[in-house]
């Protein structure tokens, strides 16, 4: 049995990762939890590592893979399946993947900037395997390899692999690829203002970047990564 603060953990973790497709960070975990330091939500962590219900992968920072949820979370996430959001270029583990998850080759449309904007993605560079259980039913997906460090909070780092659902719509706290003025396209948090719109890195170097609504369009939210070592 958990207890109240390790379900109110495991329920965070698992909603974020359904949003976001990477895991919360450890401060975002514990500003959610209300707690006063770090060293809580290890032992939380270290909690529902040993009872089963999470997986935290070795040498992966921050990767986490959620094993199982308790009935009283199933009964309100009918969608959920355990997946692994990051991996590298080795065979993983037989337990380290849903058998039933077949990869998919998606295309690497070039390099998004998680960082200063750079050009717009243009081209296809080569392809890459993605699981399936990153992929929804419905949608064009396709890749980018992460340039830059202004999302290294949300567990992005430079050299990564987003896995992108492509849209042009978007919700408040989205991960979104965005191209500004139809010349940089850029990773960024989304979030709207009235008639602007703001475009959030998850690292304190970089400043919120402010639009108006006409100066950038979604081309899509994130849904997986992808880390090779």
């Amino acid at each position: 049995m958990l207890t109240r603060k390790q379900l109110e953990l495991l329920d965070f973790i698992n909603k974020r990762m359904t949003r976001d497709g990477v895991p919360p960070s450890f401060d975002e975990m514990k500003e959610a939890l209300d707690l006063r330091s770090k060293s809580g939500i290890h032992r939380l962590i270290t909690a529902l590592e040993e009872r089963g219900f999470i997986r935290r992968l070795a040498h992966r920072a921050r990767a986490i893979e959620i094993v199982k949820l308790p009935e009283a979370l199933e009964t309100g996430s009918a969608r959920f399946t355990p997946r692994v959001i990051q991996g590298d270029k080795s065979a993983p583990p037989p337990q380290a993947m849903p058998v039933a998850a077949e990869a998919q080759e998606l295309p690497v449309m070039g390099r998004i900037a998680a960082g200063v904007p750079i050009e717009a993605i243009s081209e296809v560079s080569h392809h890459v395997a993605v699981p399936g259980q990153m992929l929804s039913a419905q949608g064009h997906h396709y890749a980018l390899e992460v340039k830059g460090d202004s999302m290294i909070e949300a567990g992005i780092n430079d050299g990564d692999v987003v896995v992108i659902r492509e849209g042009n719509t978007a919700d408040n706290g989205d991960i979104v690829v965005a191209l500004v003025e139809d010349q940089e396209a850029t990773l960024k948090r989304f979030r709207r203002k009235g008639g602007a719109i703001a475009l959030e890195a998850a690292n304190p170097a970089y400043e919120t970047r402010v639009f108006r609504d006409d100066q950038v369009k979604v081309q899509g939210k994130l849904v997986g990564l992808i880390r090779t070592y």
